[in-house]
């Protein structure tokens, strides 16, 4: 089988690289592709592969604007992180995925998938619209406002209103821009896919951050990035080293 990994982040591409040649050694690996504007030119100069494997998430743009600029002929398994509107949309598609970090047991299962696919059918030439177009009546779906539970009443918040979400010690409280806290009982997870993944970033185990609340970034230890928002904050925004390229594609969105 060959197959071509698109993937931007140099250590995540070669794990994966290594984890498909120790699941199938008869895997050949063509080509590792960094950006939108290299696959694009990979695949308009080349015959398909067998399969690829596209993150969602480029430098350069999302995965999905390769197939609006050129012929992707071969079934597709993408990779993510943190997004559940996309995992979602997937499921609901067919088209398998892989959440970040990878492991042996979900690579053999969506290389099983695409056995099965790939046995039963072609690839439809519509598949990726219609993803697209799941993702966006997902996106649609998202929550306007949560109730905050205020002694016996349930007072409405509007999603507008909140700058970052924060969890420690297993109590999250939603902060507001104008300065407030609010308690809720509900997890990260939990919130993150209420909420509209345009607008909102899950940085790390303990933030999830709204767009407009960005101020600026800074340059951390280890290829990290710091988050600096509008608001104060109770402690560093740490964007982890392998997801950076995923917020800066995010945030160029």
């Amino acid at each position: 089988m060959k197959t071509v990994i698109i993937e931007d982040e140099y250590l995540t591409a070669q794990s994966l690289q290594e984890l498909l040649q120790e699941v199938d050694p008869s895997i050949e690996v063509l080509a590792i592709l960094e950006s939108v504007e290299e696959s694009v030119e990979w695949f308009s100069l080349n015959p398909p592969p067998d399969l690829a494997f596209f993150d969602i998430h480029l430098a350069d743009g999302t995965s999905f604007s390769i197939f609006e600029r050129t012929d992707v002929s071969c079934p597709v398994i993408f990779t993510t992180a943190y997004d559940e509107y996309a995992l979602k949309a997937f499921e609901v598609k067919s088209i398998d995925y892989l959440l970040k970090p990878i492991e042996r047991k979900t690579l053999e299962r969506a290389l099983a998938k695409f056995r099965e696919f790939t046995s039963k059918r072609q690839i439809d030439p519509d598949l990726i619209s219609d993803l697209v177009a799941s993702m966006k009546a997902s996106k649609a779906r998202s929550k306007s406002n949560f109730l905050i539970p205020h002694n016996d009443k349930l007072i409405p918040l509007s999603i507008s209103k909140i700058a970052f979400i924060y969890s420690e010690n297993r109590i999250t409280s939603i902060h507001t821009f104008d300065g407030n806290k609010k308690h809720l009982d509900a997890s990260l997870d939990t919130l993150y896919n209420q909420l509209d993944a345009e607008n909102f970033f899950r940085a790390n185990r303990q933030y999830i951050i709204a767009r407009k609340a960005i101020k600026d970034m800074s340059l951390w230890f280890g290829r990290k990035l710091s988050v600096n928002l509008t608001v104060e904050v109770p402690e560093k925004i740490i964007i982890n080293k392998n997801r950076v390229s995923e917020f800066k594609g995010w945030l160029t969105m």
